[in-house]
């Protein structure tokens, strides 16, 4: 056999072993139910490409808490914003879940298991620091829990005593539910085993039921609250969106999860003639004339308009979908609601 054919196979073994190799466990293990899951244990947790390409502006945003109202006005140009483009991945927020891929230093490879993607099967893969997670016990992250989903662009979580405030969570923050009392709902907390929350800033979905669909007015009435917030590449919270962090969210809000990147949502959906748009249908935008690869995503919100997150330096906007530069990569549509 020649050393060509070695190589090959050598790397063909290597590929097979991959999946084995990625999460350190066989089929058998992975049968047995586990006793603890792996969630974000900050409000939100920015995944970077790999370790090390964070600036000095950036350290808010990697510490346990973070502070996000710092790191986004600490990015005050166009410049510093558009430096994140290829280098932050995805972001995920407080107590969603995630797997370990593997662990270097003060970092961990994780893949956010309900952001659906292309790139991997198993979640959006992306690297944040080890501090930045948390451990809980499988049992009260199983989904069986009412959830207390958060409606206001930040909410406060506070101690269960009502006394001090914990952190500060972004809009569409999902935690379990531990009981309702009048104006607070007590929810599960990672690091603090269970914390409060005012009932005026989230709703609570049943245990065990599909959420109620949405109509499309009311995808488009939760997009318009976020105008005028600047975009931000990777962004999937109420501090900044990229595009498709801004449709994903307010899709995610009523309970129905898209896959996470503008090109994946296009694949998936309904295709909807450009006659036939309604309100809340997605509107998908590629290179050539519209032939070639999607690199963006609005919602429809009616009357020849578009609401959308559009690049760095520029803010979350309505403007008609007839305008010069979309109107001619126009790729087609897509509808998510039955």
């Amino acid at each position: 056999m020649n050393i060509g054919k070695k190589l090959s196979l050598s790397l063909l073994s290597l590929l097979l072993l991959l999946p084995v190799l990625t999460f350190g466990e066989t089929e058998t293990a992975s049968a047995a139910a586990p006793k603890t899951k792996t969630v974000v244990g900050v409000s939100v947790a920015t995944l970077w490409k790999t370790p090390g390409l964070a600036r000095s502006i950036d350290a808010s945003s990697l510490a346990s808490p973070v502070d996000m109202t710092a790191w986004t006005a600490a990015m005050n140009t166009t410049a510093k914003r558009r430096w994140l483009t290829g280098k932050t991945e995805t972001q995920a927020l407080y107590g969603q879940e995630v797997k370990i891929v593997q662990t270097r230093g003060a970092w961990s490879q994780v893949v956010v298991t309900d952001q659906a993607t292309s790139k991997s099967r198993y979640g959006y893969p992306g690297w944040l620091p080890t501090a930045q997670l948390r451990t809980v016990p499988a049992a009260d992250w199983d989904g069986s829990a009412p959830e207390a989903v958060v409606g206001a662009k930040t909410a406060a979580l506070y101690k269960t005593d009502g006394s001090a405030k914990l952190l500060e969570l972004s809009f569409g923050t999902r935690l379990p539910v531990a009981a309702q009392r009048g104006e607070w709902v007590e929810v599960r907390a990672p690091q603090y085993g269970t914390a409060k929350m005012r009932a005026e800033d989230v709703k609570v979905t049943a245990a065990g039921a599909k959420e109620a669909q949405p109509t499309g007015k009311q995808l488009v009435d939760t997009g318009r609250t976020f105008l005028g917030l600047k975009y931000l590449w990777a962004g999937t919270s109420a501090y900044g969106f990229d595009c498709s962090g801004f449709t994903g969210a307010i899709y995610r809000y009523y309970g129905i999860r898209l896959p996470r990147d503008a090109s994946d949502q296009f694949r998936a959906g309904k295709s909807v003639a450009k006659a036939d748009l309604q309100p809340g249908d997605l509107l998908f935008y590629a290179h050539n004339d519209g032939k070639g690869s999607v690199h963006h995503v609005a919602m429809y919100i009616g009357d020849g308009k578009m609401i959308h997150s559009p690049k760095a330096g520029r803010t979350v906007e309505i403007i008609p979908t007839a305008t010069k530069g979309y109107a001619n990569e126009f790729a087609g549509a897509r509808r998510y609601l039955d």
